[in-house]
């Protein structure tokens, strides 16, 4: 009897979600398939650019490794000699987030998007960014490059160091049966053998990075104080007002790649940034795919990003529909990258010349409005990023040396022939988002009641 009760659960689950996602499902088109791909920066002939609205992550910032630290407890190697504070925009940031204001500058320019030395007026540029320095110092150097002769204000709504509402990746809604329901999507991710599945998929990138950073012979890992990286068990934190988290070895595991992938970028010797280890571009993308695999089972299972990404979806529709606007650049986190993509069902991409495949340090998730020769209203939607050379190197981007640029396809939305979303097509998907959180607060609510009631 338990374990049937234990299969009709299970079924229950699976079959609230399915019919959750089939409701919001049945407000979009139907999908076509593309007949062409769009040709990256140059502009399809007879579309004109009229509006941009992109999400950026910050660049790269410094990692708290010094050796009272976790990373410095744990790795029994010199870490790179960071050029800023723990947790600040490094040099190397800087100079990268300018770079790509540049690039976009020019870009806007030759698409007459903005004219040479553009001064815009109050309502025409928005920098919004989060409150913590690598963000709005991230907005700033951006905005420096894109905007050299114009006074540029970067909006920010919360203290130095802390979270706006707007960037923040916290649940806003929890209860029994969804935090069920959402470990259960996580646990299908793994296939059939579930979290275990999840665990031997990245057991060989973990090994990899204990390897490299000499991390089993560190005392602090020897003693156990930030747990074992060889044992498979997760314990999830899903709690309404708070942002998900897990212990376990995949949240150490993260910490350290996550610091070992900023030096990668930060130190210009592969050989030092791998701690005397030569590495492929796929063993580094091996590190990296911990982070990523974090990234996605915190922020981008599908019922999380739905609550977590609420306010920026919200945020990025406002924006894609503001008459006197004509770029927007808001500028959070990997965890606002990874949500919103979640949320807006973003089939698998790849990112060539890139060790990180999500969402690489300085990202930006894209948006160009388009016009066409009948007036009618287009998006092309991207992810942006520069590439392992142009961010190691700091090459100077331009027309001729632009970032890299992969075309986005969102699940159920039709395209045209060049690539591009209907305006309506792409601010309907945006609202049934936004519209999901109310509507799954009130489902769940319901059926508790239901079960109290019973």
């Amino acid at each position: 009897m338990r374990k049937d009760s234990l299969k009709t659960r299970e079924r229950s689950r699976s079959c609230r979600f399915f019919c959750f996602l089939a409701s919001l499902l049945l407000l979009l088109p139907c999908a076509a398939p593309a007949e062409g791909a769009g040709d990256g920066w140059n502009l399809p002939e007879g579309y004109q650019a009229e509006r941009v609205v992109m999400l950026s992550r910050h660049n790269i910032r410094s990692p708290l490794s010094d050796g009272d630290s976790m990373l410095g407890k744990l790795v029994p190697h010199d870490w790179f000699a960071w050029t800023s504070p723990s947790g600040e925009l490094s040099q190397r940031g800087a100079l990268l987030e300018t770079s790509t204001g540049q690039f976009f500058r020019k870009w806007a320019e030759k698409e007459g998007l903005f004219p040479a030395n553009y001064q815009p007026g109050k309502a025409a540029v928005r920098i919004y960014a989060n409150g913590y320095q690598r963000t709005q110092a991230t907005a700033r150097f951006f905005a420096s490059g894109l905007l050299p002769l114009a006074d540029i204000q970067v909006e920010c709504h919360a203290p130095m160091n802390t979270m706006d509402e707007v960037f923040s990746p916290r649940l806003r809604f929890c209860s029994d049966r969804y935090r069920e329901d959402v470990l259960a999507q996580i646990a299908e991710t793994g296939g059939v053998a579930g979290m275990e599945g999840i665990f031997a998929e990245l057991q060989p990138s973990v090994q990899l990075l204990m390897d490299v950073t000499g991390m089993a012979d560190s005392k602090a890992y020897q003693s156990g104080e930030y747990g074992d990286l060889l044992d498979s068990r997760l314990e999830f934190s899903l709690e309404d007002g708070s942002s998900p988290d897990v212990k376990g070895y995949l949240k150490t595991a993260t910490s350290v790649a996550d610091a070992m992938i900023m030096q990668f970028y930060e130190e210009p010797d592969p050989v030092k940034a791998a701690f005397g280890h030569e590495l492929t571009e796929d063993q580094w993308r091996m590190i990296t795919g911990i982070v990523t695999r974090y990234e996605e089972i915190l922020f981008s299972t599908p019922l999380i990003a739905l609550s977590t990404a609420h306010p920026m979806l919200e945020t990025i529709r406002n924006e894609l529909t503001a008459r006197d606007r004509k770029l927007t650049f808001l500028c959070g986190h990997d965890s606002n990258l990874a949500s919103v993509i979640g949320a807006l069902g973003v089939e698998d991409y790849d990112l060539p010349e890139a060790i990180e495949t999500r969402t690489p340090v300085g990202a930006k998730l894209v948006f160009i409005r388009l016009i066409d020769e009948n007036g009618d209203a287009w998006y092309d939607v991207s992810l942006v990023y520069q590439g392992i050379r142009q961010m190691k190197e700091i090459q100077i981007l331009g027309i001729d040396t632009p970032p890299m640029k992969a075309a986005l396809r969102l699940k159920g939305v039709p395209v045209n022939e060049y690539g591009l979303v209907a305006e309506k097509d792409l601010l309907d998907l945006l609202q049934n988002r936004i519209d999901a959180l109310p509507l799954m607060r009130e489902q769940y609510t319901r059926e508790t009641a239901a079960e109290d009631a019973a």
